[in-house]
Order: C-alpha cells, then sequence, then structure tokens
C-alpha cells in the first residue's frame, strides 16, 4: 500500500507540473519526499497531495526541496582552466560568436563563470549564452546575482576584482555579466532544446537521474550540439561508451560530437587533432551504417530543436510562463 501511495503521488505530481520524479533514482527521491511529508504532519502521501492542491506556500516548498541546488564558482578550477586556456579559445576561432548552454545552472554561478571567461576573451558581446533550471526560485536568485563569500573561494584574484562588487555581506555580479546571461525555466526531461550549440555544460547532475533517464539525457545533449561541439560535465559523471551517443572523450570531463567529413567518411577532432576511420553504428531499424551518413540524421545545421519528452504547444517559456517549445 505504501508503494501504491507513493506511485500514485508521483503520478499527479507529474500531471500537475511535467515534472517526472519516477526518473530520478527513487531512493533518494522517496527519502527526500517522506521527510518533507512528515514535517508537517501528514501520514500518506495521497493526504500530502491533497494539501499541496489547496496550498500555493505549501507547494513552493516542495518543488524547492525536490530540486537538488548545490553550486559554486569555478567548481573544479583545473577543469574550468582547461575550459578557459585551451577549449574556449578553439571554439571562438571556430565560430567568433559562440552559442553556449549551461544546463541545470542553479543559483547562476556556472553562467556567470562562462560569462566571465568569454568576457576575458574579447567575446562576451558576440555571444549567446543560455543558462536554464528547473527550479523558478533559484533562477530568481540567479538573476539577482548575489552571493556569499564562500561562493567565491575558488574565483581567481583578477576576476574576483573586475566582475564583482561587495555590497555588505554579499557579493554582486557585474551588471555586463547579468545582461549577457538569458536565464529561462526549462526541464530536461520534458522540455525541447534550443541549438545547435558550441558548448553544452552540465555539471554534477545526472548522479540524481535513473540510468535510463541518463542515456535519454546524453543522446540528447549530443544532438544539441554542432558537429565538434563540446559537452562539459562533471567530476560525479562517468561515460563508459560516449562513442553511442556520437561522443569522444577529448579531455577528462570533456566530450566532443564527432565533426562530419562525409567525402572523406573519416572524423576529424579539432580538440585531439586525431584522425580515426568512421565507426560503425546502427540506425533506428538495426541496419549497420557509417558513422557519417548516421550523423548527418542526427544534426540539422540550422533551426536544429532537439525533442526531450512530449511534443509541446508552440511558445516558449520565458521564466514564470507556461509552455515550453524550443525551435
Amino acid at each position: 500500500m505504501e508503494d501504491q501511495d507513493f506511485a500514485l503521488f508521483i503520478a499527479r505530481i507529474k500531471e500537475k507540473t511535467a515534472i517526472d520524479l519516477s526518473q530520478y533514482k527513487e531512493a533518494q527521491m522517496k527519502r527526500r519526499l517522506t521527510t518533507l511529508r512528515m514535517k508537517h504532519g501528514f501520514t500518506t502521501f495521497k493526504a500530502y497531495w491533497e494539501a499541496l492542491q489547496s496550498t500555493p506556500k505549501l507547494l513552493d516548498e516542495f518543488l524547492d526541496r525536490m530540486t537538488i541546488n548545490v553550486s559554486e564558482f569555478w567548481r573544479n578550477p583545473t577543469r574550468w582552466g582547461a575550459l578557459e586556456n585551451r577549449f574556449m579559445p578553439e571554439i571562438l576561432k571556430e565560430n567568433r560568436s559562440p552559442k553556449i548552454w549551461s544546463a541545470a545552472c542553479s543559483t547562476g554561478e556556472e553562467p556567470y563563470t562562462l560569462a566571465m571567461i568569454l568576457d576575458k576573451l574579447g567575446s562576451l558581446e558576440r555571444s549567446s549564452l543560455l543558462a536554464t533550471d528547473l527550479d523558478a526560485g533559484v533562477i530568481a536568485k540567479a538573476m539577482k546575482g548575489e552571493y556569499a563569500e564562500r561562493s567565491l573561494k575558488d574565483v581567481p584574484k583578477d576576476y574576483l576584482q573586475s566582475y564583482f562588487s561587495q555590497r555588505n555581506d554579499a557579493f554582486v555580479v557585474a551588471d555586463k555579466l547579468k545582461r549577457a546571461v538569458r536565464f529561462k525555466q526549462h526541464n530536461l526531461l520534458h522540455d525541447r532544446f534550443e541549438g545547435p550549440f558550441d558548448l553544452i555544460v552540465c555539471r554534477n547532475v545526472m548522479i540524481y537521474f535513473t540510468d535510463e533517464a541518463k542515456q535519454f539525457l546524453y543522446h540528447n545533449f549530443s544532438k544539441a550540439l554542432r558537429p565538434g561541439g563540446l559537452l562539459f560535465v562533471g567530476s560525479t559523471e562517468q561515460i563508459f561508451t560516449p562513442s553511442q551517443y556520437n561522443l569522444e572523450t577529448v579531455e577528462t570531463f570533456f566530450l566532443q560530437t564527432y565533426p562530419i567529413t562525409a567525402e572523406q567518411g573519416i572524423f576529424i577532432s579539432r580538440f585531439s587533432n586525431t584522425k580515426r576511420q568512421t565507426p560503425k553504428m546502427e540506425d533506428h531499424n538495426g541496419q549497420t551504417q557509417s558513422g557519417s551518413r548516421l550523423s548527418l540524421r542526427f544534426y540539422h545545421l540550422t533551426g536544429m530543436c532537439a525533442n526531450i519528452g512530449p511534443r509541446q504547444p508552440a511558445g516558449e517559456r520565458d521564466h514564470g510562463k507556461p509552455g515550453s517549445c524550443r525551435e
């Protein structure tokens, strides 16, 4: 009965919010929600659900507790150094106006780190920088751009001096960085993706999802990248066979989509400077085809929109607005 009570609660939450909690690791999610339910004195998820429907404040608390929001500027500084000194200059050589997405951006430390790097490289004003998260509350905090000192412990000293001002006990991000980042509410497991991107950053998020959800997302991240685009993941994530997602590892936590060279039938990586034969893959019908032929079917070089979940009505969802179509 307890399992049925929880399963029905999950189904009702999906109907109401389009958030599919079944794609998160069940033990973690059930423990988190049981603690929250019992805190308010509800003995069943059915009773808790009825209260959520009639009490907006309770629903807001539920949505806040359901999402995981842990972020810092320059988290894992060595990896951000690799992005700044190796990968971003290469991206800018090929595209002076890159399109970048910080997925599951939490309270904004990650996209603002990207904005600082782009500004130092002289490309911030020419770049498109999208930052999304499921939680509308953290997006509001990100747009405000105020942070405690502990969030800045890994920020290089020259960046700290150039891009932050102190206001009482908080450090405030420079207005030029705020103007450069476009924040939106977005559900990775349900909403459609924009694209194609030169760089997608999604770090330390996948550990909360089921294996099925991870595979779904890696496939769609790959489709949302330009041929030769880069995926930057976190230290908690390992992709054991990236080729199944049309990706190759070019450095720890950095993966690249295969650039298409159909005439030669090979892939050339601009980051690793390697040349190798096109791998054989199976298409949706189980027929073996060359990787370049499959890639041409995966990638639409203009106007691409990767579908992630049910098709939505036309219209784009900005912060606080319903609907979600990424065209």
